[in-house]
């Protein structure tokens, strides 16, 4: 029998059957964008209304088309009663535009970012992150696609008509209570939606169609391909546009990560296939496999039974209909030209240890941190010139695999688990990756320019949003040491800028690039310490910002420590 659900999306009505038809968010193509973040309700179950969180509409919100070089003014009207925040995931912005933690919009509040589009054209991201309320708010169905487009795409013979062969496909995974509420925080996410939408199918046309792929789910990896294995074309990775075409029958993805495939369904007109995730193939230790640990005997609480976990399941329905007027029908061959950065010219090399609080066979219900500390917003864990190019080393020294994210940049993998040979699925630019559970790593090279701020920090994390959410998440801040060194070398050894200050953050430099910070104390005019911090090792650094916010008006010292030497310099606060 067939049960009829009508379901109310961004303002229509909508009367399908039990296989419901896939809703295609609308477009937002201007300079000028305006957001209002508002409550709602939707109907995932026939009958039953699920209060909800959206954008412009009751959940989700509008795909907004973004141009490489122009310049953008948004809008963001937070009425939802609660604070929050919106982060443009994946964009190269200034960190007072980025959205993270410490940019909160206010109820009844707009916050007005603007940028320049610097990005490549790309498929990127927009969700909440507020500090501990990031995975509620985007449980709840606050989060929306970007699409970037530049003149070196335009030129490639894709796809790219909107909602017909160019396709968002946002797949999230839910958990929903016995009144049809959706639980955030939760381990029992069993049901499966694209773009909202339960148990949905759409109609493609009998050609070369691009899917493009998000996991905006919680904590669940996904291993998508087609029913029948039929091969498909990975043409883009989070940061952009690949070298060539991939071909792939397999393509994970972990909540945060992008990617762009084409699929040819050229003659198959009349016929269906499934976007499938065969979830069967996973090891043990990721989010989706049957053991979400490293072995049977490491349990997640409300885990089992799922039959999501460890299981093939279908994602969403193609029904190949007849050709548009203008198909694609045929795969490029080549797509752009990348330049990776090379790592001869790093500046700096880093280690960000993933460990759980809890060890033993209940690591899994526990929280996690890097570096062995918890997020504390007012510590500023790394402090990074403009301009370095890093490299960067993430060890999951845990039984879960964890997808890391790192704000600002792009970054190339140039090691998986010790070796050089980077699957193929992960070549190109990427803002986030699964690091493999138990002793895995991955080693990033990246470059971190064009924007320095002292005062509001980027964020590095977990993209399982119930570990980011627990504090597994750091802060970097990006220092323009050039431009506030009018203090001059001074003749103890190291920069402090600004100073005077009245900014919420202080910098030290050592002038000897060869030395590392690895403690600092602040001493009154008392001479009383007010604050003494000892720096992680893998934190250490010649460079270091420390929160002065909290201290009073007046003239202070600082006293740096270093493997050999002490210093100290006075500084004011205003």
């Amino acid at each position: 029998m067939k049960h009829l659900i009508y379901i109310l999306l961004f303002g229509i009505a909508l009367n399908i059957n039990a296989q419901n038809q896939l809703v295609i968010p609308p477009t937002i193509d201007n300079a000028n964008i305006n957001l209002t973040l508002q409550n709602g309700t939707h109907s995932f179950f026939n009958g039953q209304s699920t209060a909800t969180m959206g954008a412009n509409g009751n959940i989700l919100g509008p795909t907004l088309i973004l141009h490489k070089n122009s310049n953008v003014n948004i809008n963001v009207t937070n009425n939802l009663g609660q604070p929050t925040t919106i982060h443009w995931h994946g964009l190269h912005i200034s960190a007072s535009n980025d959205g993270g933690p410490h940019t909160v919009i206010q109820p009844n509040t707009t916050w007005n970012p603007q940028f320049t589009v610097m990005n490549n054209a790309s498929t990127m991201w927009y969700h909440p992150h507020l500090d501990e309320f990031t995975d509620e708010h985007v449980s709840k169905g606050l989060a929306g696609m970007i699409i970037i487009k530049d003149t070196e795409e335009a030129a490639l013979n894709l796809p790219r008509t909107y909602g017909i062969d160019d396709i968002p496909v946002i797949i999230q995974t839910k958990d929903f209570d016995a009144n049809y509420q959706i639980v955030n925080h939760s381990n029992s996410d069993d049901t499966v939606m694209v773009n909202a939408t339960v148990n949905p199918q759409t109609d493609v046309p009998a050609q070369v169609v691009r899917l493009r792929l998000l996991n905006g789910s919680s904590q669940r990896v996904f291993n998508f391909g087609f029913s029948g294995n039929k091969t498909f074309y990975q043409i883009a990775t989070d940061g952009g546009l690949k070298e060539t075409p991939l071909v792939l029958t397999r393509l994970q993805l972990a909540p945060g990560e992008r990617s762009e495939i084409l699929v040819d369904l050229s003659g198959m007109q009349g016929q269906t296939l499934q976007l499938m995730s065969y979830a069967a193939e996973f090891s043990n230790g990721i989010y989706g496999a049957t053991n979400p640990g490293m072995g049977a005997f490491m349990q997640l609480t409300n885990y089992n039974p799922n039959p999501l976990n460890g299981s093939n399941f279908n994602i969403l329905q193609l029904n190949v209909v007849a050709q548009t007027a203008s198909p694609i029908t045929s795969i490029p061959n080549s797509l752009v030209t990348l330049t990776p950065l090379l790592e001869s010219n790093s500046d700096q090399s880093r280690t960000l240890t993933l460990r759980p609080v809890t060890g033993g066979s209940q690591q899994l219900n526990g929280d996690f941190t890097i570096n062995d500390v918890s997020l504390d917003m007012n510590t500023i864990n790394i402090t990074i010139p403009l301009n370095n190019t890093e490299i960067w080393t993430i060890s999951n020294n845990s039984a879960i695999s964890h997808p890391f994210h790192i704000h600002d940049i792009q970054y190339y993998i140039i090691e998986y688990n010790g070796s050089t040979t980077i699957p193929s699925y992960l070549q190109g630019w990427k803002d986030t990756v699964l690091v493999p559970s138990g002793q895995g790593s991955v080693k990033v090279i990246t470059k971190f320019e064009d924007f320095a701020d002292d005062t509001i920090p980027y964020m590095y994390h977990c993209h399982m949003l119930n570990h980011e959410d627990g504090g597994m998440m750091g802060q970097f801040v990006v220092i323009d040491s050039t431009a506030d060194t009018n203090d001059a070398i001074i003749q103890n050894g190291f920069y402090l800028f600004p100073n005077p200050s009245n900014n919420i953050y202080m910098t030290v430099s050592l002038h000897n690039k060869n030395e590392k910070i690895t403690a600092y104390a602040i001493i009154n005019t008392l001479g009383q310490i007010v604050n003494y911090h000892k720096i992680h090792e893998n934190e250490i650094s010649n460079i270091y910002s420390f929160p002065v916010f909290e201290y009073s008006a007046g003239t202070y010292h600082i006293k740096l420590f270093t493997e050999k030497n002490i210093y100290t310099k006075k500084f004011l606060i205003k």
